[in-house]
């Protein structure tokens, strides 16, 4: 079998994803765009959703996992009254209900109560988690249904900004929320009608940032730029080695912890990232060693 080719294309997209693809559709336009098979992205955004898509290209793949633990922040409506099988737009409605227009002072108290700060979540079926290797979204297009268990995430803000009426009759609220990695939206919506005595469904769902990158920097899939691999880790603090110390690095030599609580980006003196170290026993070690 003939060995895949190294990759030569190396660096970060920040994409505005658009609606009605998937995330690994948007890494198939970037594979054929840049002519690099290694491409991957940090966080799925559901195909109706759209917004901040951060991508790694070549060796910042590895890096990846840097930015996916990084905060996220979305806006969205949450449309009152009406549930579906997804918890979104985009699924089957399964229950009405008659509910009172509600002041948004009344909505907020009940946010602030219990959909803000470290909170329990299970995971919605439709999500790309995956159970015993299997993600639970194929399973529900397969009709199974499994058990999950509640996760705990940390829900930093969900502001409710402003009220209105959808065609139906039903009051829609829009929501700005900022969470950690893996906190679900959808999922909230849907605690929030039930905290309101009856359901509730997420529309219109925009990732506003994958901190430290915001929409202000995304562009569509075709004319997205290519960031050079030390975007990548913007978000962690940084060493610069000399290059006796760089050839210790590229073996995965542990080194002295510098100042901080790490994770640290470590790089040559030409800005070139070679590693991220992580906390060992009072010194640091590679989580990832990239050149």
């Amino acid at each position: 079998m003939a060995r895949r080719r190294p990759p030569t294309v190396h660096g970060l997209v920040v994409v505005d994803k658009p609606a009605g693809v998937t995330s690994h559709d948007v890494v198939g336009m970037l594979r054929r765009r840049l002519g690099e098979r290694r491409v991957g992205h940090a966080g799925t955004l559901d195909p109706g959703a759209t917004g901040v898509l951060v991508l790694g290209v070549g060796s910042v793949t590895r890096l990846l996992r840097f930015v996916t633990e990084g905060t996220k922040r979305y806006i969205g409506e949450v449309v009152l009254g009406v549930e579906t099988d997804t918890l979104d737009a985009d699924g089957t409605v399964t229950a009405t209900h008659r509910l009172p227009t509600f002041e948004l002072d009344e909505v907020r108290a009940l946010v602030d109560a219990h959909l803000v700060g470290d909170i329990e979540q299970i995971p919605p079926m439709v999500s790309a988690l995956k159970i015993d290797g299997r993600r639970l979204h194929d399973l529900a297009r397969a009709g199974e249904e499994v058990e999950r268990a509640a996760r705990r995430v940390t829900v930093h803000q969900l502001s409710v900004t402003a009220t209105s009426t959808d065609a139906l009759g039903h009051q829609v609220l829009a929501i700005d929320v900022e969470c950690s990695a893996g906190t679900y939206v959808r999922t909230l919506a849907a605690d929030l009608g039930h905290l309101l005595g009856g359901g509730a469904h997420l529309r219109a769902l925009r990732r506003t940032a994958v901190m430290p990158f915001t929409i202000d920097e995304a562009a569509p899939p075709d004319v997205a730029e290519l960031l050079p691999p030390i975007a990548a880790v913007r978000g962690l603090a940084s060493i610069t080695v000399d290059a006796p110390t760089a050839a210790k690095v590229a073996v995965g030599a542990l080194l002295d912890a510098p100042d901080g609580k790490g994770p640290w980006a470590v790089l040559d003196g030409e800005g070139t990232v070679l590693a991220v170290y992580e906390p060992f026993r009072g010194r640091a070690k590679p989580a990832v060693v990239v050149a």
